[in-house]
């Protein structure tokens, strides 16, 4: 990976202090700096100094969101992955069910506490900013494909 990789960590350290886990941004950057199209787990512990367990978990992780893919690589015993086109997209698409969750916990404080109580006030504030949110976010993806296809 040669003088990117300083700029990767770099990356990886920036998504860590934004509340990513390290191992999991150090991995992402990894992919996402890669110069080839697919890259091994066992390349990315090499690359990384770090144990193939801890790969492991980073891809689950990675993959669950949907930054990352399987790819299939013919003549190859081992699994490749790759950053995933349009992923970005994709990981605020995935992310509708963060905010969903967010909106039901909303709704059960609603509930406990009523919305007439100061608790409620701003309990019904969180709910309405992510039942924004869940009516935009597809407009948002869908003009962000648009600009993307007139490139």
């Amino acid at each position: 990976m040669g003088d990117s990789m300083e700029a990767a960590e770099r990356l990886a350290l920036t998504l860590t202090t934004g509340g990513m886990q390290r191992m999991t941004a150090r991995v992402m950057c990894a992919l996402l700096f890669a110069e080839q199209e697919t890259v091994t787990a066992g390349e990315l512990s090499e690359w990384l100094t770090i144990s193939p367990g801890t790969v492991s978990t980073a891809i689950k992780s990675l993959t669950s969101v949907g930054l990352i893919e399987r790819v299939p690589a013919p003549g190859s015993r081992r699994e490749h992955f790759r950053f995933r086109p349009g992923a970005w997209a994709i990981l605020m698409s995935s992310q509708n069910e963060v905010v969903k969750v967010m909106q039901e916990a909303a709704n059960e404080g609603i509930d406990a506490v009523g919305e007439d109580s100061i608790a409620g006030q701003r309990l019904a504030e969180m709910r309405d900013f992510y039942t924004y949110l869940m009516n935009e976010l597809p407009a948002v993806i869908d003009r962000w494909h648009a600009q993307r296809e007139t490139r």
